[in-house]
């Protein structure tokens, strides 16, 4: 069975009203990320939220299409940040798909 301590953190610290706001499904957790799928971004529409070394998180925003969902390993980076605290992780998440996060 995965620790799913760590993907549980990341979703406790992004919250529940901004998973709301960005259509948030499809979450996947393990012992060292969380990602998901969001909707209403041309940008990026899947997220993963990685726990480094240094206690900081790296975050990859991606675009999947439905040509791509059928193709295994054809995914696309739109956007990665690397050292990334606790607090910035909304900050980014709106800055990069242009979706807001909180009221």
């Amino acid at each position: 069975m995965t620790d799913m301590t760590v993907a549980n953190t990341i979703r406790d610290q992004i919250g529940t009203i901004a998973f709301r706001l960005l259509g948030a499904q499809h979450l996947n957790g393990d012992d060292k990320s969380l990602s998901f799928r969001i909707r209403g971004s041309r940008k990026a529409n899947h997220i993963k939220v990685e726990l480094a070394a240094d206690d900081t998180y790296t975050m990859t925003f991606g675009k999947l299409t439905a040509s791509t969902i059928k193709k295994v390993g054809n995914y696309k980076v739109v956007a990665t940040f690397g050292q990334v605290y606790a607090d910035k992780l909304n900050e980014i998440i709106e800055s990069t798909t242009g979706l807001y996060t909180r009221f």
